[in-house]
């Protein structure tokens, strides 16, 4: 509101006018205060939970009262939050940056999950994030909460530009060694995105895409946003096939281990034998010298095209 009276005295010559609009003025503003400093704390509290005006914060400061001042204190201190939340952010991008600044358009993160259980499929995901995007919290996936996984993987789903999937099949695993399963699965879901990045940064693998310029990060899902968006994609996919094949076998508990050696996972294998699902090239599976899985190709598909779940049995 003081903004608005700076632009009236510049507007007006007439010095008559000009105290009569003041005194008008001042009168609405002492109004303007009188009704903020009336305001319950429960009113002052969803007042700080939006963008209250510079006005609106001073009278705040000057009120007397406790409960004011320490709502004020923690809007403050989420402001500083937030900025510092941007900054990081802003820092996660600089390898996109980079890119953007030489022209390209598109760049995709490219991640997996599941190179070390011995039981499930690999899931691999690519993304291409818009060039302004911004998502609070956004990390590598290893770094957060199941919880904070599925908050953010709804809002990557909501601002992607592109997003890819590829489940790499537990016969593919077995048959190419993860390493070169991986490296294929990578390759693969590069080249079926709905649209194709000039760049991709991959998390810590060197891999050739056709058209597709690469670069692998080591640590690429801390240091990058593209990376750690497809690092959480394919994290809270991969763990939701593992949470359904626990339904199924209930006894190696998958939903808490997802796939990974536990002790009560060893132990089914060892009392129960092995399924479907783990990997004959890996112990202990490997040593029980059991017949190989049946053979299955990898699965791609898009999660914001595609209306697609990965068939358990």
């Amino acid at each position: 509101m003081q903004d608005v009276w700076g632009v009236l005295r510049l507007m007006s010559h007439n010095s008559l006018i000009l105290n009569r609009l003041e005194g008008r003025f001042s009168f609405i503003l002492s109004r303007f205060d009188d009704k903020v400093s009336r305001m319950k704390i429960s009113e002052v509290k969803e007042l700080l939970a939006g963008t209250p005006s510079e006005e609106q914060l001073t009278v705040l400061k000057e009120d007397s009262r406790s409960g004011v001042q320490k709502l004020l204190s923690n809007y403050y201190k989420r402001l500083e939050k937030e900025a510092a939340e941007r900054e990081r952010f802003v820092h996660l991008m600089r390898y996109e940056k980079s890119y953007y600044n030489r022209g390209v358009q598109y760049v995709a993160g490219v991640d997996e999950a599941g190179r070390g259980p011995l039981a499930g499929p690999l899931v691999i995901a690519a993304v291409i994030l818009p060039q302004e995007v911004f998502i609070s919290g956004l990390n590598d996936s290893k770094q957060l909460s199941a919880k904070k996984r599925d908050l953010l993987f709804d809002q990557i789903m909501e601002k992607a530009v592109a997003i890819e999937v590829n489940i790499v099949s537990v016969s593919n695993i077995d048959n190419d060694n993860i390493y070169r399963a991986t490296q294929k699965g990578m390759a693969e879901v590069l080249e079926h995105l709905s649209i194709q990045p000039q760049v991709a940064l991959i998390d810590a693998m060197p891999v050739q895409a056709q058209g597709i310029e690469t670069a692998s990060i080591i640590h690429g899902d801390a240091l990058s946003i593209s990376i750690a968006a497809a690092s959480i994609v394919a994290k809270v996919t991969r763990d939701r096939i593992m949470e359904r094949l626990d339904v199924l076998y209930p006894a190696y508990g998958f939903a808490g281990n997802k796939g990974y050696g536990s002790g009560a996972h060893m132990q089914a294998v060892q009392e129960l034998g092995a399924t479907r699902w783990h990997r004959r090239s890996y112990e202990p599976v490997k040593s029980m010298n059991l017949p190989p899985v049946e053979q299955e190709e990898n699965i791609l598909y898009s999660p914001l095209t595609d209306d697609y779940e990965y068939p358990i049995k």
